[in-house]
């Protein structure tokens, strides 16, 4: 009677399902899973119960039912940068929408101590399965030697590990947008500046960016950069740049930098030399001028990622290497009223992102 009356003044629970409707707990935890052995009329009846009630099952009552916790557990290096935290985040709400839970551990340069801190934690939780977002060698190297006993997804764009499942963007595409987009234009001479190198998605840009230079006959020329703004910066203040026409930064922070240091010089953007960079960071629309990006569907990817995981624990066929293609975002950055681009190609013609409008 007492766990009755505190029903009135929280949320009901199973047991109460179990009193109002005259049966055992377990048969109400059968019903809710959906076990066969239920005869139809109990089965009615119960859910009419918990439908009276409002009953919602907890993930800890699906979990003892079902041997599972609904849960993912993500270990993310680099969690402070652009595409890993908008990896884990895309993760979470796609495990959201289906009722899952995300358990998050950060590395923050712990090394493969860290990774196995990481892999343990995770696994005290009961996780049913992992999701590595391994963006650098380093972390990626200790994620494939350490001991895993679920299925596990890794959310990075990797070619050489045929034998794991991968989800990522198709970083090369991306880069080779951008190699179609400024040669369109006339440019040929072109300076990219690519992330550090021992960032996964960066190396695979820069070497995609050097071949399609190589396949047109043009020179691939490259400063390796830090990701940061103040690279970039210092690139657009005091790098010689007399004989550059564009610059191609492999992500907008950079490129914002790159825009700041330039303007110190008096070098118009993109008048004297176009800019384009990677990530369409919400503020690349805002900058002056707005910036010509390659964006990333983040959404996409933490989707993908999240049913390989499924279809991995279900025991279903999963595809092993899954790729989702980026989108090149034109802004004045390259294709600017008056710019160097449109002088040395007046006739191309380009799909432009329209200003954003005030909403005022």
């Amino acid at each position: 009677m007492a766990r009755h009356a505190s029903s009135s003044r929280a949320r009901p629970s199973i047991y109460d399902v179990a009193v109002r409707a005259g049966v055992s707990h377990m048969t109400v935890s059968r019903v809710i899973n959906g076990h066969t052995n239920i005869k139809e009329s109990t089965r009615e009846h119960v859910l009419r119960v918990i439908e009276e009630l409002g009953y919602q099952p907890s993930s800890v009552a699906r979990a003892l039912a079902s041997r599972q916790s609904r849960s993912v557990g993500v270990i993310v290096d680099a969690a402070d940068h652009y595409g890993p935290k908008n990896t884990l985040l895309a993760i979470e709400r796609a495990a959201r929408e289906v009722g899952y839970t995300v358990a998050a551990f950060s590395l923050n340069g712990l090394g493969d101590g860290g990774i196995r801190d990481g892999i343990a934690d995770l696994s005290s939780h009961g996780v049913d399965a992992m999701c590595m977002i391994a963006p650098r060698t380093s972390s990626l190297l200790a994620v494939t030697g350490a001991p895993l006993d679920v299925p596990t997804v890794v959310a990075g764009d990797v070619d050489d590990r045929p034998s794991m499942i991968t989800v990522a963007v198709d970083q090369g595409h991306g880069a080779s947008l951008v190699a179609e987009h400024l040669v369109g234009l006339g440019h040929r001479s072109i300076l990219h500046l690519a992330g550090p190198l021992d960032w996964i998605d960066a190396r695979a840009r820069e070497r995609s960016w050097r071949a399609e230079m190589q396949r047109r006959g043009l020179e691939s020329r490259t400063l390796v950069g830090d990701w940061s703004s103040d690279f970039g910066y210092e690139v657009g203040a005091r790098h010689p740049l007399d004989d550059v026409s564009a610059v191609f930064a492999s992500n907008d922070q950079m490129a914002l930098g790159l825009l700041h240091g330039l303007s110190t010089r008096g070098i118009r953007v993109p008048d004297d030399i176009a800019v384009v960079g990677y990530d369409d960071a919400p503020e690349s629309r805002h900058l002056l001028p707005p910036l010509t990006t390659v964006r990333q569907d983040f959404d996409a990817v933490g989707k993908a990622a999240l049913q390989a995981v499924l279809d991995a624990i279900e025991g279903r066929p999963v595809q092993a290497r899954q790729r989702v293609l980026p989108e090149l975002v034109v802004r004045a950055s390259t294709v600017g009223s008056g710019s160097q681009a449109q002088r040395l190609a007046p006739a191309r013609a380009l799909e432009v992102e329209a200003p954003l409008e005030s909403a005022i």
